[in-house]
């Protein structure tokens, strides 16, 4: 001990209050900031940074990742929050409302002179007994369509307006199903999210093929052809400069003529078998459509030859929308023309050219068992395009969770008031021996944040709330709140759900880190963390 500590024990004592109260101040700061974004009755924060860029969002993973926050019990907070984003796609805001109230109530019990450490037995012995709860609470159910609309929806509308909300819920869902293939998880990779800003967000659409965001480059070529054989290309149809350095001498201008004609003769007969391969499968029936998509380049001379065979072809295709042709056409991509047959061909019923300014796009729909599908995002502004790919994402991420867990969970509050009430329960407080009950009564207060929070953004007095969705539970109902009326309702009726994965990680994370905050004593400056001395660096020793 040192002398300061022996001559002035309340001075260190004092200090170390302090660093608690900054922790404690920290997090109901940036609980304060976020939790009027709570909920479909949420509102809207403006992010300016030092360009003069603007974001309006809600969403509350955007907010953290993108908000200067300076101080270091925040940032801590708000990484721990993100990370929940990351792991479960929602449940951001709800993690930093946690960590903030579970500090609150722990505040109110040490000004009492209770020790952290008693406070953070109590809320381990709480969230293993939450957690227990929640596996009780939860309502295993067949996985049907009707169930995944009114999971996204909830996830949807506290992110975006109702009425947006209920046009994009479709089309989210009708992409994750059409991409799932029981038993395995559907891989949300094979989602395309492409953006177009063009009309309005509720023109947004399901597409059950491929957008190319690029067009044909001649002026003769069919804008629009059905029943399409699809030939997936990475060949070289143009003059290509040789890699190394090299250099031709002529005699004559002859000799230049014949060297011309030489490498023309060697694109012409590329092009000679794309026009064979095309004669063989569609012959001369004019329902049928042949059409190239090619990684590399096609010169003007091979567009003409292909115009003059009937051919719709595409240049420079992007490496990844080669790569998803084939799981949404069938076929195989091709790198040379050498073997070409029609076991390598895809095929899709449409394939048309859209317009939009100077912009082209190229559509490909009407395809047989599509693997792969693309979301199409439109909107008027950059910011109404931000805003809904923010909440596409998220709800995507809602349906995946409910299709892999198999189950869903109440929501409106109601699983918080419901665990609230069991963790009060005289039957569950018997078995909590010591000092360590008073953490979980603060446990119990804490989860109420989110019933609450829900209330005061609706407008709605909060211990009105309180008292009649407590006195509704106790006589045996499953009740959430009604945002419109203030009155307590029955969620699973009303196709209110939250995910399963997103409460329990929620709950066990909000846990770790507020205990980690409150056992925190003492704030130090700290050298660069990432070269501190150990084994094998300087002073340590090596193996």
């Amino acid at each position: 001990m040192s002398a300061t500590q022996l001559l002035n024990p309340k001075a260190e004592s004092r200090r170390r209050g302090e660093a608690l109260r900054v922790n404690i101040n920290a997090g109901e700061g940036l609980q304060d900031v976020l939790k009027s974004n709570l909920g479909p009755s949420g509102t809207i924060k403006m992010l300016v940074d030092g360009a003069g860029s603007i974001k309006l969002t809600k969403d509350g993973a955007v907010l953290l990742k993108e908000m200067q926050i300076q101080n270091p019990t925040a940032v801590m907070i708000a990484r721990a929050a993100t990370a929940q984003d990351d792991i479960c796609g929602d449940g951001t805001t709800s993690v930093v409302l946690l960590v903030g109230e579970l500090l609150k109530q722990a505040d109110r019990y040490i000004q009492e002179g209770l020790h952290p450490r008693i406070i953070t037995n109590g809320y381990e012995i709480a969230r293993v007994e939450t957690l227990k709860f929640l596996d009780t609470f939860k309502i295993t159910r067949s996985v049907d369509r009707e169930l995944l609309l009114s999971v996204a929806r909830t996830s949807l509308s506290t992110k975006i307006n109702a009425a947006l909300a209920e046009q994009l819920t479709p089309p989210i869902v009708d992409a994750v199903l059409a991409i799932q293939r029981p038993p395995e998880k559907p891989d949300l990779h094979m989602v395309e999210i492409m953006k177009m800003q063009h009309r309005t967000a509720s023109d947004t659409q399901l597409i059950r093929g491929l957008a190319l965001d690029h067009g044909a480059r001649h002026p003769d070529m069919p804008k629009r052809v059905e029943n399409a054989y699809i030939l997936t290309l990475n060949v070289s149809l143009e003059y290509e400069k040789s890699e190394i350095n090299s250099g031709f001498y002529y005699n004559s201008a002859e000799q230049r003529d014949k060297l011309v004609a030489s490498e023309r003769k060697f694109v012409d007969e590329k092009l000679r078998k794309i026009v064979q391969l095309k004669q063989q499968v569609c012959g001369s029936d004019p329902k049928k459509s042949f059409v190239v998509i090619n990684q590399k380049g096609i010169d003007p001379l091979s567009l003409d030859v292909l115009v003059k065979n009937g051919i719709l072809a595409l240049r420079r295709a992007k490496r990844r929308n080669m790569e998803r042709l084939q799981l949404v056409c069938g076929g195989s991509a091709q790198n040379s023309v050498d073997d070409l047959d029609p076991s390598v061909l895809g095929w899709a019923g449409l394939v048309y050219e859209h317009t939009l300014g100077e912009e082209k796009y190229t559509f490909i729909e009407e395809v047989k068992d599509p693997k792969s599908v693309t979301l199409l995002i439109k909107g008027p502004n950059q910011h109404t395009i931000t805003q809904l790919t923010d909440a596409v994402r998220d709800g995507l991420r809602s349906v995946y969770n409910t299709i892999v867990d198999q189950c869903v969970v109440p929501g409106a509050g109601a699983f918080q008031i419901a665990a609230a009430a069991h963790l009060s329960s005289e039957s569950f407080r018997k078995t909590v021996k010591g000092k360590a009950k008073w953490g979980v009564a603060a446990f119990a207060d804490a989860l109420l944040v989110i019933p609450k929070t829900l209330a005061s953004n609706s407008g709605h007095d909060i211990q009105d709330v309180l008292a009649a969705l407590q006195g509704a539970h106790a006589e045996g109902n499953m009740v959430g709140l009604d945002l419109t009326t203030g009155e307590p309702m029955l969620p699973v009726q009303e196709g209110v759900f939250d995910g399963f994965r997103v409460l329990r990680n929620s709950i066990a994370s909000s846990q770790g880190i507020a205990s980690n905050l409150l056992l925190c004593d003492e704030l130090l400056k700290a050298r660069q963390m990432g070269k501190q001395s150990g084994p094998g660096g300087p002073g340590g020793m090596e193996e």
